[in-house]
């Protein structure tokens, strides 16, 4: 294929991360007044381009063409796990297990243990709910108050739960990276998470270890809270039953069940409100699933026209074997994550191109999937402009470059994740 006509079949991707380089920088820099300018738009002109500039066949066909794309099995799988994950979140909120996670851990925390007991409950809280949003949330406003207290570096402290928030990110069964890694490189989230768990794992350990000697001596301050145990419950048995190798979607549904029963019993809602609390857990997720739908859309038309045939002979003309091709799936996303400031979006981006580099060259699936989410998890964390950092620093009130020094388990997971290509690690999928 001619470099113009590869260009011209890549150029919907082209104008997807002009249309949202150009959203992020407005909407960073807004007033108050200014509407937002959303994701779902970037996708909605991509998805319009790419169907006109794929000539040589009518209107209804290049729209079939669309649509077999956004309805792909693989894709409807991703979209209900999406679902149910939404649902299973709101109701756990609600019933009050991410306030019950913090305080057991503030509660528990080791004397002249501050930053690693922090870390520990950004990883803990992030595994459990899945996102790293929701963790820099929960976390960030009880760590600056921590900092305060105690005249403890502020940015610092509040590096450590951002750092903490990618661990559950890049590891959650309910994660939107994982869900999305793992079921473009159709493998099993349980054996994605073994190779995933055996990269990261140094830097988590390493990283944790130079947190406590960078807290000792200083001491946090003893807070007294009614830790309600029963309310944990929901996350361990979703731990427990994900690790176990059950289905993530009865996992997710047995989850959202326990919660609405547990939140039943005490009290935290009645059956109808519990009901109306999945139904906005659902509607959450809404934007993600129209955004994965025209994503997938948009890479068939892409994909038809040849474009994803020619990207990767252009990202693999000097690849000579497996480690040239996991190194080119980890810059493939990272380079579109900068872009896109959002790596959940970077994965369904990249995902289908992934597979096939990794096809060819007989790359595992499974470190397939865990370098696109490490790698992405990787760059997001330490991108300024994304929102995980934006949330942090407007809720710490402190300036985003101010934490960028202190980001030491995203860059952690970037180094470990190379040094697993380089060296051919872990052994057993390489």
């Amino acid at each position: 294929m001619s470099n113009k006509k590869g260009l011209l079949a890549l150029s919907p991707l082209f104008l997807l991360i002009v249309l949202i380089l150009f959203f992020t920088v407005y909407s960073v820099n807004k007033g108050d007044d200014e509407p937002n300018l959303s994701l779902t738009v970037a996708f909605l002109i991509a998805s319009t381009y790419a169907v006109i500039i794929s000539g040589g066949m009518p209107v209804h066909k290049r729209i079939e063409i669309y649509s077999r794309g956004a309805g792909a099995s693989n894709l409807m799988l991703m979209l209900w796990i999406y679902v149910l994950a939404g649902a299973f979140a709101a109701s756990a909120k609600s019933m009050g297990a991410i306030d019950a996670t913090v305080n057991a851990v503030v509660d528990y925390m080791p004397p002249g243990l501050l930053l690693p007991g922090l870390f520990l409950a950004a990883c803990f809280v992030s595994v459990s709910i899945g996102t790293s949003v929701g963790t820099i949330v929960a976390l960030v406003p009880i760590a600056a108050g921590i900092a305060t207290s105690t005249h403890f570096n502020l940015p610092l402290t509040v590096a450590v739960i951002v750092g903490g928030a990618y661990f559950g990110d890049n590891l959650s069964f309910i994660s939107d990276t994982t869900v999305v890694a793992t079921q473009t490189q159709q493998c099993a989230m349980k054996d994605k998470f073994r190779v995933n768990f055996l990269i990261v794992m140094p830097a988590a350990v390493i990283v944790l270890l130079l947190y406590a000697f960078m807290s000792a001596g200083i001491s946090a301050p003893r807070i007294t809270h009614a830790v309600s145990w029963i309310k944990l419950v929901p996350y361990v048995a979703v731990l427990i039953t994900a690790v176990a190798g059950m289905n993530v979607m009865a996992v997710l549904t047995f989850g959202i069940v326990l919660c609405g029963v547990i939140g039943m019993a005490c009290g935290d809602y009645s059956l109808t409100s519990w009901l109306a609390v999945v139904g906005d857990g659902v509607l959450g997720m809404g934007e993600l699933v129209i955004i994965a739908m025209m994503a997938g859309g948009m890479l068939e038309i892409i994909r038809q026209s040849g474009g994803i045939d020619f990207i990767i002979s252009k990202i693999t003309s000097r690849v000579k074997g497996k480690r040239g091709a996991e190194l080119s799936i980890g810059c493939l996303v990272s380079l579109v994550n900068i872009c896109t400031a959002n790596n959940t979006v970077a994965i369904l981006t990249v995902g289908s191109i992934a597979k096939k580099i990794s096809d060819r060259y007989g790359v595992d699936n499974r470190k397939a999937a865990s370098i696109l989410d490490t790698f992405s998890c990787f760059v997001q964390g330490l991108l300024p402009y994304g929102v995980q950092m934006l949330l942090a620093a407007g809720l710490s009130k402190v300036n985003p470059m101010s934490i960028m020094p202190y980001l030491y388990y995203p860059l952690a997971i970037g180094i470990a994740a190379t040094l697993a290509i380089l060296l051919r690690l872990p052994k057993r999928y390489s």
